[in-house]
């Protein structure tokens, strides 16, 4: 998987810090609208998978990874695949994707799109 694979879905959930414009998080989800994507927002206003809409099954995470680490944990749906941004990645989180078999790929949404 690459970030292009996860880019072909056309509704994404991205996990981090949306709300506040300074974040990657933000420019993230921004661009991504921009690029006719749905975007499902796990940020500190909603701070689970709880509401999400079907459909809404490949993760990018773009938060501390001990957080994103409980919050894949906590899923209740079948993931797909999960982005890892740069600095959200730990090897607890690769582990428990490989326990998984969740594909993943190391990689960064704004240059796949050609915003960064």
């Amino acid at each position: 998987m690459d970030v292009k694979d996860a880019l072909k879905e056309e509704n994404l959930i991205v996990v981090g810090d949306t709300e506040n414009k300074e974040k990657y998080a933000y420019r993230i989800v921004d661009a991504l609208k921009r690029h006719g994507y749905s975007v499902f927002e796990v940020n500190k206003s909603n701070p689970d998978f709880s509401e999400r809409p079907e459909g809404y099954e490949v993760i990018d995470l773009v938060i501390n990874p001990k957080r994103g680490l409980e919050l894949l944990r906590s899923a209740d749906f079948t993931i797909r695949g999960v982005v890892i941004q740069p600095g959200a990645g730990s090897d607890e989180i690769r582990s428990f994707l490989d326990g998984k078999g969740i594909p993943y790929v190391d990689g960064c949404v704004l240059k796949a799109l050609g915003e960064a």
